[in-house]
């Protein structure tokens, strides 16, 4: 990562433009720490939670799992670019700096396979990612309130939905974007600078709600979907214990009617009046 140092000469740049004194790896991904939730909640809360984080891997990269000062975190890297850089045929330009270099080929992704293929997953258990036997009962139960989301003795309601993400893209929306803590203090000043600076609407919606992490919402699809792009392949499933192999946050109404993305089929119908 190619940051200014403090004596490198005044520059008239972007306004916002994060502190680079070069092109490099930051243009097109960023390496962060990402926050899964507190020990108080315990391993089996956790191991949803993570399960849930780590299966977005259209758009992240997972690394270590650790546990550290009560809490649990991962390592990641970001794949989403920055917004001020422009790739050409004739190389790479950083609009807000002016930096140019020759073209180069971009770094993929290397595969994080979530399905291993039959009842094999690879899923969080005991707090490590790890590969895992995930059967159906022979007898699905019935969903545990009236207001639980789909279960599979009935139809989906979400295959027709024409619900999207920011990026206009349809279907199984709540499925492909995901809200983030990533691990900043205030005095981090250049990594939130290059948080900030990432492509919407991959990345957006950058707040800080404290002194030591700042939030955003990305675009990265969840790897335990069919091939459909819809369907939940951990849906109906069981770990050995009998815990749901599904994150139970899957499962649940949005919290007041929040979260929903347009086009959803459980978002509230406003009913039209008299007047209108």
């Amino acid at each position: 990562m190619n940051l200014a140092s403090p004596r490198s000469p005044r520059k008239v740049v972007a306004l916002g433009a994060p502190p680079c004194r070069a092109l490099g790896s930051q243009c097109r991904r960023l390496k962060v720490t990402l926050r899964i939730g507190s020990l108080e909640e315990g391993r089996t809360s956790l191991d949803h939670e993570a399960t849930w984080l780590l299966g977005h891997t259209a758009q992240i990269a997972f690394g270590d799992i650790w546990e550290g000062g009560g809490d649990l975190y991962v390592e990641a890297v970001l794949h989403v670019p920055c917004r001020h850089l422009q790739l050409r045929s004739e190389g790479a330009t950083c609009l807000a700096h002016g930096y140019a270099s020759a073209p180069h080929r971009a770094g993929r992704i290397a595969a994080q396979p979530r399905r291993l293929g039959g009842d094999r997953f690879r899923v969080v258990d005991g707090m490590r990612l790890v590969a895992r036997e995930l059967r159906r009962p022979a007898a699905p139960p019935p969903p545990a309130t009236p207001r639980a989301l789909p279960v599979i003795v009935t139809d989906n309601p979400c295959v027709s939905a024409p619900c999207r993400t920011a990026d206009n893209r349809r279907g199984a929306a709540c499925c492909r974007d995901l809200q983030i803590e990533i691990m900043c203090t205030r005095r981090q000043k250049a990594l939130e600078a290059l948080v900030r600076a990432r492509r919407s609407p991959y990345m957006c919606k950058v707040t800080r709600p404290g002194d030591f992490s700042i939030e955003a919402e990305v675009i990265s699809a969840c790897g335990y979907l069919e091939g459909d792009g819809i369907s939940c392949a951990l849906h109906g499933r069981e770990r050995v214990d009998g815990r749901p192999a599904k994150p139970d946050l899957c499962s649940d109404w949005p919290p007041r009617n929040k979260g929903v993305h347009p086009g959803c089929v459980f978002r509230p119908v406003r009913r039209r009046t008299q007047r209108e």
